[in-house]
């Protein structure tokens, strides 16, 4: 019987922890076969070298797959793909995926917003997507080598509902043996709208105001309108028939109060760093569709958001001159 092939596209903080996790496993199992999908200098650095993990859980590791993969065209017959890309990334992804996946392969994207199943079915119709949210504090720290530097990553997922019957349980086997703490569900979708009404709030009003997690805390106006933001995703999340925890909104702060004072959100860094790409759309245009979808007012929502779409265009401005 052939090895199971899965494959992680994307070696950033979440795929470099999680996949570095998994072939760990399979150097010693050698049950699977592992391919990264990695771009550019990282190809590079990871095909000689293998990829190094710098972890408060596991020391500083290295760890080399069966297969390092530059593009997505190169990938051969897989069994389960981890997606691990930026939101903005998402669909030219999927697009390329269409043309290499078999009617089994299995997609568990390991992405945190609301809609990120949907996004995925538009472009990819009829195969399994595992709906799922990740908790994980990690970054790129140099090319090839991912930086993890909090308690160990979580993944939290469930099964597609639009394919019942598809078998997961190797699946969850392999997350098992390889040290990933998990969380199996009957439904996902409170864990992942909790999540992202984490995200959205702090990545917008700190973006906004080029602050941080502290900030947002502790300054009156900046918690107001992470506050505001919360509560209209809440409202959404209820008109979907998601129903959030009723002190959610106290909890969301309560964990951002855990972080050191001066962390800053993704999106923040991106935008403030003119980088040239955001994740804004996934974090405020989802907030803006989804409640006009479902006819509820999203004010403090709409006003960063096009506060945030001025500063980008700004940016591209500056940069022409």
């Amino acid at each position: 019987m052939s090895k199971k092939h899965i494959v992680v596209i994307g070696l950033g903080g979440v795929g470099g922890y999680f996949g570095f996790k998994i072939n760990k496993f399979n150097e010693v199992s050698q049950k699977y076969h592992i391919s990264f999908v990695v771009r550019n200098q990282a190809f590079h650095a990871i095909n000689k070298r293998g990829l190094i993990l710098h972890s408060v859980e596991l020391g500083e590791v290295i760890t080399k797959p069966d297969s390092v993969i530059e593009n997505i065209s190169d990938i051969i017959k897989p069994d389960l793909i981890l997606i691990c890309v930026k939101a903005y990334d998402l669909e030219d992804v999927c697009r390329q995926l269409n043309e290499v996946i078999t009617p089994h392969t299995i997609l568990l994207p390991l992405m945190n917003g609301a809609d990120i199943y949907d996004r995925i079915r538009k472009v990819i119709p009829r195969h399994t997507i595992l709906p799922s949210c990740v908790y994980i504090s990690a970054h790129i720290k140099d090319k090839g080598i991912v930086e993890h530097k909090s308690m160990p990553g979580k993944i939290i997922f469930g099964r597609d509902n639009a394919n019942l019957d598809t078998p997961i349980d190797w699946i969850i086997e392999l997350l098992e043996k390889s040290r990933i703490d998990l969380d199996l569900q009957e439904n996902p979708q409170k864990a992942i709208w909790t999540k992202f009404l984490f995200i959205a709030s702090f990545g917008l009003v700190t973006t906004k105001h080029n602050s941080s997690f502290g900030k947002v805390c502790s300054d009156p106006i900046q918690k107001q309108e992470a506050t505001d933001i919360m509560n209209e995703i809440k409202a959404i999340a209820h008109a979907k028939g998601i129903v959030l925890d009723e002190n959610v909104v106290e909890n969301t702060f309560k964990i951002a109060s855990s972080f050191p004072f001066e962390t800053p959100s993704s999106i923040q860094l991106d935008i403030h760093g003119k980088k040239g790409v955001s994740e804004l759309d996934i974090l405020g245009g989802s907030i803006l569709r989804l409640g006009k979808e479902h006819a509820i007012a999203t004010p403090c929502a709409k006003i960063i958001f096009n506060e945030i779409n001025q500063m980008i265009e700004s940016n591209i401005k500056n940069s022409a001159i």
